[in-house]
């Protein structure tokens, strides 16, 4: 009987889905920048004589009072903007299931056992540590949160090159994180339901897929619709960021005769950098100004509700998904690229901690009876998201010069056709451009090789 045949872990992407990952993070990543910078502002603003000023204007309501959206301007940014980045989430996510890696049961185990122990053992650090000294359980689901905008604005930072492979595992981490943020806000933190608003939302997101099926394409239809299933969303009491999510995962992913690209890919090209490069960084901009005094770190490391949101992020998230990982590939039998080694698992499950956009709205929602330690735990979130940055980005640096020769060899394209040659090893044209070119700089090598001999020929007569 033979043996089973291995399957790689990290393995080489196909090429769509090597496009796809790049474009995808290039844009996440310019918008991680813009959050980086934003949370900066935030924590500026917080912390000087300008911070009256910027509660103020954090506090400043507007809105229809009769539809129950006269709210905040920190609230708009938790149940409206975010709605735009869950939307994409949703979009990602369909789009995994359809026809990326998630697709595949047996590619997908490995990834989503990383992800699923990335989120359960932060959790688990965050109940042993807050448990064991008293402290509140209802912030379990703080620390399961990875910001993969902000992780990649890291990345840009520190100048680290990182493999096709482990960008693509990172997404799919980030990917599944969002559905597990998802299932944690719709069920653990709806606390009442109106039934009227509820049905009227998913008669409306009814009618958007029946648009959406026919094939209507005209923004100006979508936009209001979706407005109105928002709107409807959050009067149900559901949190309204479910209203994106599920519209995003109604939109067709698979290409039809005569179409370039997907409605799925067509809407999340437009979309993504407004989500990335305005809603996400504007969210951040109102919830990450929290005071840290030298007393407010102090206590951050002190109270077991915010200890167990930083042991959870920089040590649950490190343990849970490089374990999960390893373990999976072990029962599984699958080998790990040859190109790549264990160390660079566990320097992205240690990048996988930074917990920065979902953790903060997970901590509203987790704590929202109690500001005062919501902000502490904010605290703790902006640190401990800190703290796993400069972890994983230590570990990173030190196989920078490993990642950089990788990705020249992913991207390398001699025969400058448009397509990287790892791509086309097993391809007779391939060979034969690649032979061509050889053969040219090969006649143009001896023709130099007769003027330097004719050059030295004249040199050598007399004088």
């Amino acid at each position: 009987m033979a043996a089973p045949t291995s399957r790689k872990f990290l393995g080489r992407l196909s090429l769509p889905e090597r496009t796809f990952v790049i474009d995808a993070l290039r844009t996440e990543t310019v918008g991680g920048v813009i959050l980086l910078v934003a949370a900066i502002v935030a924590l500026i603003l917080a912390n000087t004589p300008l911070s009256g000023v910027y509660g103020d204007i954090r506090d400043f309501s507007f809105g229809p009072e009769a539809l129950h959206l006269r709210l905040s301007v920190a609230s708009w940014a938790t149940d409206g903007l975010l709605t735009i980045f869950f939307f994409v989430a949703g979009i990602e996510l369909k789009r995994e299931l359809v026809a990326g890696e998630l697709r595949d049961p047996k590619a997908a185990a490995l990834p989503v056992i990383a992800a699923v122990c990335g989120m359960a053992v932060p959790a688990l650090v965050y109940v042993i540590v807050s448990a064991s000294a008293g402290g509140s359980l209802k912030g379990w689901a703080v620390p399961t949160a990875t910001d993969i905008a902000f992780a990649l604005a890291v990345l840009a930072v520190i100048g680290t090159a990182l493999p096709a492979a482990l960008r693509a595992f990172l997404l799919t981490l980030a990917v599944v994180d969002d559905l597990g943020a998802i299932l944690i806000i719709a069920i653990f933190f709806t606390q009442h339901i109106n039934v009227i608003p509820l049905i009227l939302s998913v008669a409306a997101l009814a009618l958007f897929w029946l648009l959406h099926r026919k094939g209507v394409r005209t923004a100006w239809i979508y936009v209001p619709l979706a407005v109105v299933i928002w709107a409807l969303m959050h009067a149900s009491g559901v949190h309204a960021t479910i209203a994106g999510v599920a519209m995003g995962l109604m939109l067709r992913c698979t290409v039809r005769e005569g179409e370039e690209r997907s409605p799925a890919e067509r809407v999340e090209h437009r979309v993504r950098p407004v989500s990335a490069g305005v809603a996400v960084p504007l969210f951040a901009l109102f919830a990450a100004g929290v005071p840290l005094s030298g007393g407010a770190v102090a206590d951050v490391f002190t109270r077991p509700e915010t200890l167990g949101v930083v042991l959870g992020l920089v040590v649950g998230k490190a343990v849970g998904v490089f374990g999960g990982s390893w373990c999976a590939a072990r029962f599984t039998r699958a080998e790990l690229n040859e190109d790549l080694a264990w160390a660079d698992v566990f320097a992205v499950a240690a990048l996988a901690g930074i917990g920065f956009t979902v953790s903060l709205l997970i901590d509203e929602l987790a704590f929202s009876g109690d500001p005062t330690l919501a902000e502490e735990v904010k605290a703790a979130v902006l640190i401990g998201s800190l703290t796993a940055a400069l972890f994983a980005g230590i570990l990173l640096k030190l196989r920078n010069t490993k990642y950089q020769r990788l990705c020249q060899e992913e991207e390398r394209d001699e025969d400058m056709d448009g397509i990287p040659d790892v791509y086309e090893l097993d391809s007779p044209a391939y060979h034969l451009r690649m032979a061509a070119i050889h053969e040219a700089k090969a006649a143009e090598h001896r023709r130099l090789a007769e003027v330097a001999a004719a050059n030295d020929s004249g040199d050598d007569g007399p004088a």
